[in-house]
């Protein structure tokens, strides 16, 4: 298992899906829940031992800059796009900031519930120097909450990721999460470029690994699909509290009342 120290949120992007409500906000800062989606994932690399987070910036950047800059538990730097840069060219340009060591990339509007263990800690565990260039968490694409998509991935017994076939539908989606070491970005272009190109070769190379998270995954896409997540969220959380409770009460019956 590894334990890694750093990671980059991406925050750049317009969310031009998300408009009207991205117009005077940054897709990252709008709320779910009562916090920001930055804010949440930001909470979950803080939780699972990350101490230093990149964050990528370019439309309205500013208001991310002021709310993020004196985060608790973390130390924020800020990569600055004059140009979009994509999400593989956001972090290829951050680089420098992000060491030699596999770090986690996490996009701004990445929303997830943990399983029976955290997420971030499952890819920690499941990492493979020898084997991997990049590791992704994936979902289940039927039980994705405000999904519609085809599916990104298929995966082999081992957790090798293979490409979904044209005009097939696969049986998972990428949920926006993944533990990748500097060495994927070795030759890539300079400029905006998209993470496809990258994973596309790693799968040429046969280093490119999923994680089939084993919690709920939200896609918050458009106002509707948050407007969903919003509802969904709520529910979910009653029913792991409860869950909790429960189990609680089965190791001590005291707590129970």
């Amino acid at each position: 298992m590894i334990h890694p120290k750093r990671a980059m949120l991406l925050a750049a992007g317009r969310g031009e899906r998300m408009r009207p409500l991205t117009d005077k906000t940054p897709k990252p800062l709008l709320e779910l829940g009562g916090r920001s989606l930055a804010e949440r994932a930001l909470d979950r690399l803080a939780d699972a031992g990350v101490e230093e987070v990149v964050v990528n910036l370019h439309h309205l950047g500013e208001q991310l800059k002021e709310r993020l800059k004196d985060y608790p538990g973390l130390r924020i730097y800020f990569s600055e796009e004059e140009e979009l840069l994509d999400t593989a060219g956001g972090v290829a340009k951050a680089l420098p900031l992000l060491g030699e060591e596999p770090f986690y990339v996490v996009n701004g509007d990445a929303v997830w519930l943990d399983g029976m263990q955290p997420a971030l800690l499952r890819l920690a565990k499941r990492w493979c120097d020898d084997a991997m260039d990049a590791l992704l968490l994936l979902h289940p694409t039927v039980a994705a909450v405000g999904y519609d998509g085809p599916g990104d991935f298929r995966m082999t017994p081992s957790g090798r990721l293979l490409r979904r076939p044209e005009r097939e539908i696969a049986p998972f989606a990428y949920t926006g999460v993944q533990l990748v070491h500097p060495r994927l970005f070795e030759g890539a272009p300079e400029g905006a470029f998209s993470f496809n190109l990258l994973w596309d070769q790693a799968i040429e190379r046969e280093r490119l690994y999923g994680v089939r998270h084993d919690g709920t995954w939200y896609h918050v896409g458009t106002p509707e699909a948050l407007e969903m997540a919003q509802e969904e969220l709520a529910y979910d959380l009653g029913e792991s509290e409860a869950w909790a409770h429960n189990v609680k009460a089965y190791y001590d019956p005291a707590r129970s009342s």
